[in-house]
């Protein structure tokens, strides 16, 4: 099949594929995580062996990938923006070890935080590293850009970035695919110091970076992503960055733009083409997703008088997504108002789904929680921090992956006692385990509820690297085994389970209470599958 109609996410998944992947390594986390599941899916990969792993967080994703380009192999490491803060360590490092076989690093960020706590922008970390980004502005060049970044990785030596946004992730489109290249055999890396980051060794790799910037910038130049398109009206000159030009040209209706148009997809900036759209014109106006990433640079590097609009300037907004109507209004055309929303329709807030075992675990908390009032319950990423709103309003803090338990431990430090905190399976395995380690090494009077409902439920039900080990781990960390007590939280067990919270929030010491019901969506479909394989099998036996 040369043409196929898939969603950015999955262009990424089959453009690494067809590149030779040998690996993909992720933590799900919206809007990345369709990129992993396609190739999971893929009855391709399953043929090639191609490794997709979902790994306990996004840190020991990138590792798993690193380890399998050590190996000479091609990998790819997904994540969603603020995934990348996990990956950190590892992924400013892979900088200066280099790869021996293709490094591709996607994250996947959000913009208006549709499913996410900022609108953080990864092309900072890019720029931060020193490594080449790459930015598409459609499916095709989701595509073509995975399938070109693993080979720039291995042509360049260097892990390559790939930041896609929302939209693009989440919308489809056909695109045509290019010859399958093979996977890489096994290899080690010719220079046996090269992954192992001692002074006298990081010096020389961190030069060598340095020396390949130049060559990072003269492939921006030439790769052909980045290109000038000429226009008649030099009265402004108009910047665009990745899916940015998918709205203009959204507003030009088919017709070519009337100024002249600098679309840049892959960085580092391409200097001397930034440079003529700025000598050749008026003023520009900079369309970026996210911050205000290159306006930031031009006006750093070509502050000649000119004007420069955008994000800093209030022509586009400071926060929330780019859409075509901004894009519009920033160049004085007319915007498509759409229709009204009528006024018998309201806005509904997102609550947990009906029969999900959260809202049993959180009335319980509530009823525990009440004689010590408000303010005491620290929560985590996941399903359960719809708990802040109404009609349960039983958390009061979500942070980032894991903060709960050191939030609730810091509190009590301060004299909040008690203060509980909750977390769930998949979230205390991703960062929570360092967090209850701190307290039991402090003897801290906390609480904390795991909500184990078997899945990474927030995503869509994949696989949770807790699954059959919290007990185990809760234990090896150092929890005292009589103060680590299983729940099932159901309605008819209410008062059963009400003497278990206020028991152990009243200890005076760690106490860990799981309270283990299997997520209803993932039941429901577990039992649709089962009554289906049960019908084929019927049918069989009946045939």
């Amino acid at each position: 099949m040369n043409k196929i109609l898939v969603l950015g996410d999955e262009a990424i998944a089959q453009g690494a594929m067809d590149a030779g992947l040998s690996g993909v390594y992720a933590y799900p986390g919206t809007p990345s995580t369709e990129i992993t599941e396609y190739i999971q899916k893929s009855k391709e990969a399953k043929e090639k062996g191609v490794v997709s792993t979902w790994a306990t967080n996004e840190k020991t994703a990138l590792e798993g990938a690193l380890g399998m380009s050590y190996a000479g192999k091609k990998a790819m490491a997904c994540m969603k923006h603020v995934g990348l803060n996990v990956a950190a360590d590892a992924f400013m490092n892979a900088a200066i070890t280099g790869t021996n076989g293709g490094l591709m690093v996607v994250s996947a960020d959000d913009p208006s935080m549709h499913s996410s706590q900022n609108e953080q922008d990864s092309r900072f970390y890019g720029k931060f590293a020193m490594i080449p980004v790459l930015e598409p502005s459609n499916q095709q060049e989701a595509y073509d850009m995975a399938y070109y970044g693993i080979q720039l990785s291995e042509k360049m030596g260097i892990p390559v970035l790939l930041r896609v946004t929302t939209r693009l992730a989440h919308s489809r489109s056909v695109i045509e695919r290019k010859p399958q290249l093979p996977q890489n055999k096994l290899s080690l890396p010719s220079n046996p110091k090269q992954f192992i980051l001692l002074p006298v060794f990081a010096k020389k790799n961190y030069s060598g970076l340095l020396g390949k910037q130049a060559a990072f910038e003269t492939e921006a130049e030439k790769s052909g992503f980045n290109k000038y398109f000429e226009g008649k009206d030099k009265s402004l000159g108009i910047i665009t960055c990745g899916l940015a030009y998918n709205y203009l040209m959204e507003n030009c209706q088919d017709k070519e733009p009337e100024h002249p148009v600098l679309k840049i997809t892959q960085y580092p900036a391409p200097s001397e083409m930034i440079n003529k759209i700025y000598e050749e014109t008026d003023e520009l106006l900079v369309l970026e997703e996210g911050y205000p990433f290159l306006e930031e640079q031009i006006r750093g590097l070509l502050n000649k008088g000119k004007k420069v609009k955008g994000r800093l300037d209030g022509t586009i907004p400071r926060s929330g997504e780019l859409t075509p109507n901004i894009v519009a209004k920033a160049l004085g055309m007319s915007v498509n108002k759409g229709y009204e929303i009528p006024s018998v329709l309201r806005g509904r807030p997102p609550v947990l789904c009906a029969g999900c075992p959260h809202i049993d675990s959180f009335e319980a908390l509530n009823d525990a929680m009440a004689p010590y009032g408000r303010g005491r319950v620290f929560s985590d990423i996941g399903c359960y921090t719809l708990a802040a709103l109404k009609p349960l309003e039983a958390i009061n803090t979500c942070v980032d992956m894991g903060a709960s338990i050191s939030m609730a431990v810091g509190a009590a430090d301060a004299g909040l006692v008690p203060s509980v905190a909750v977390i769930g399976d998949s979230t205390f395995t991703h960062s929570g385990m360092t967090g209850l380690l701190d307290a039991v090494n402090k003897k801290s009077p906390v609480t904390v509820f795991i909500l184990d409902n078997s899945t990474v439920g927030m995503t869509g039900g994949q696989h949770s690297a807790a699954l059959g080990h919290i007990e185990g781990i809760v234990k090896g960390i150092g929890v005292e085994e009589e103060h680590i007590r299983i729940v099932k939280p159901l309605r008819r067990l209410h008062d059963e389970n009400l003497k278990v919270y206020k028991e152990e929030i009243e200890y005076k010491g760690v106490s860990v209470i799981i309270a283990r019901r299997e997520c209803v969506q993932t039941l429901n479909r577990r039992m649709k599958l089962k009554f289906a394989n049960k019908k084929k099998t019927q049918n069989v036996v009946n045939n």
